[in-house]
């Protein structure tokens, strides 16, 4: 499965992804069962809970990045890469830009946070509706908030193993991944890149969250090995 790189450099293939060894994804910060944790209670309204979630998941991964961002610079991080693909911002009239980690990260914060403070499209005085396209923008802000995290493991996990910030990291991953596939918020292509993590975090989740054994995380670790783009 391994393919020729379109670009004609090899990517810093079969690496040891230091993320994935057994005494870091054993590393949480709770051993609450997520799965339950994510479910919409019956007496809440969907959009409220969609809306409640998608801002805390947006200020705790915001701040996630805030404990690695003097890390993350134009010279160390000069595209957003996650692995072996890169992302690309797309402006507002649908130019794709290419730019750097930290700057990917500052449009998608700015954009997120202009959505979330909008009252028209998060509302939170009584009786004011949600928009029609309310729930193809959680979509987009949870695409977007995805990459966030991605990059934080692919490029900056050994910075968040010396803040010991790592069991706030797997947390935080294993409770938005479980929120975003509760409610088919990502298209699980775009998440593709990190089923090895996911297999490991969230499975794990289900039963004893303390056994993160690395079973079956091989199987999908080469799986990204040529260059891509998005």
């Amino acid at each position: 499965k391994s393919k020729g790189k379109p670009n004609g450099k090899k990517p810093a293939p079969e690496e040891k992804k230091l993320y994935l060894e057994p005494e870091y994804t054993k590393s949480r910060i709770t051993d609450f069962e997520f799965k339950e944790l994510v479910m919409l209670p019956r007496e809440i309204d969907l959009n409220e809970w969609l809306a409640s979630n998608t801002t805390t998941f947006f200020h705790h991964i915001n701040l996630q990045y805030s404990t690695i961002s003097e890390f993350c610079t134009g010279e160390s991080c000069q595209t957003m890469a996650v692995c072996n693909t890169q992302y690309y911002w797309y402006d507002e009239r649908g130019k794709k830009i290419k730019c750097t980690a930290p700057q990917y990260v500052d449009f998608v914060m700015s954009s997120v946070q202009k959505l979330v403070t909008d009252e028209d499209v998060f509302p939170t005085k009584y009786g004011k509706e949600f928009p029609n396209s309310f729930e193809s923008l959680v979509k987009k802000i949870c695409k977007y908030l995805f990459h966030v995290l991605a990059h934080i493991y692919s490029s900056h996990f050994k910075e968040t193993l010396a803040l010991e910030l790592h069991g706030h990291l797997n947390t935080l991953y294993t409770h938005f991944i479980l929120f975003i596939r509760e409610f088919n918020l990502v298209d699980p292509k775009e998440t593709t890149i990190m089923d090895d993590l996911t297999e490991v975090l969230c499975s794990s989740s289900s039963g004893s969250s303390s056994n993160g054994s690395g079973n079956g995380s091989s199987n999908s670790a080469g799986a990204q090995n040529h260059v891509k783009e998005r």
